[in-house]
């Protein structure tokens, strides 16, 4: 048996810090499963690990393209099981790590993909909707002829929104029916972090104004000042998109971080769309007191060998 532990759950809930934890013990490698740490320069809104837990780990699938290079699902899963097949082939335990379910899901079911080219007129045409509309005019249009995807689709993630329906106006088939899975990979361990939503809430402000304090604001002004474009889609993140506003003068610094912390509250109620608390797959752990002991148990009883195989070296 070839191991694979994935830890997810809601933004702000600590999976990073229990996945580094897990992997200095268990002389593991973490792939990063999160669709905005993908982009360079794009740090401390992304809440990337810093050079020096790098430095205590290896990381990958991160820093993978510039903030206006495209980035999809299918080459995440290209690169994804490329890089598992590298750590494995060292000995070492590979880690799944991040709250991006569609990416999490697509790998470990191993979905096969709409093969419906892009249309460039009609993906124009559908941008321009959104720009004149707002992007609630097409995720209507969305629920509408295909509400599964749009269930699971963040309703301010225009480039996803855009895809599902130009799927749906190509091919005349939901973009949901065509995303095919298979059964769950073998081999795989599946550990869910939640808190009682009080609590998640409040370390999600807390984060939020350490990234302030960080400089995100310098980091979103150097982005603006290199010509990367607010409207791109790697701009059009949480926390992101705020501080534009800010820069344009359009809210106030307060208002802004305020705004942040509220559509991440949203984005995280919204990635229980794709982590269920009764999806029996998924090992679900209390974050807090604890949470790393519980998590090595449920990792040393799912795979009893995997210290005996030299996987696991740590004690």
């Amino acid at each position: 048996m070839n191991p694979l532990v994935v830890i997810l759950g809601p933004t702000g809930v600590g999976k990073s810090q229990l996945a580094l934890r897990l992997a200095r013990r268990l002389d593991g490698e973490i792939l990063s499963a999160d669709s905005r740490q993908v982009y360079r320069y794009m740090d401390i809104g992304t809440a990337k690990p810093s050079p020096e837990e790098r430095k205590l780990v290896p990381h990958h699938l991160i820093d993978l393209v510039d903030p206006d290079e495209e980035f999809n699902l299918a080459l995440f899963l290209e690169l994804a099981n490329r890089k598992l097949e590298e750590v494995r082939s060292r000995g070492r335990l590979p880690l799944l790590v991040g709250g991006t379910g569609l990416y999490i899901w697509a790998f470990l079911e191993g979905w096969r993909l709409p093969h419906t080219p892009p249309n460039p007129e009609l993906r124009k045409e559908l941008e321009e909707r959104a720009r004149v509309e707002g992007i609630d005019s097409l995720y209507q249009e969305l629920w509408e002829v295909d509400p599964e995807a749009a269930r699971k689709i963040d309703p301010r993630n225009v480039r996803r929104v855009i895809r599902a329906l130009e799927v749906y106006r190509v091919s005349g088939r939901r973009f949901s029916e065509l995303s095919q899975r298979s059964k769950l990979k073998a081999g795989v361990l599946i550990i869910g972090l939640h808190l009682p939503r009080p609590e998640l809430y409040r370390r999600i402000d807390l984060r939020v104004e350490e990234m302030i304090q960080k400089g995100l604001v310098e980091e979103v002004r150097w982005l603006l000042e290199q010509g990367y474009s607010p409207s791109l889609p790697s701009m059009s993140g949480v926390g992101y998109r705020q501080i534009c506003q800010y820069l344009r003068g359009e809210l106030s610094l307060p208002e802004a971080v305020q705004r942040i912390k509220y559509e991440t509250h949203r984005f995280a109620r919204h990635q229980y769309a794709w982590f269920r608390l009764e999806d029996e797959r998924i090992h679900w752990l209390e974050a807090g007191e604890g949470i790393e002991e519980q998590a090595l148990r449920l990792i040393r009883d799912a795979f009893p060998n995997l210290l005996a195989s030299g996987i696991a070296s740590s004690s």
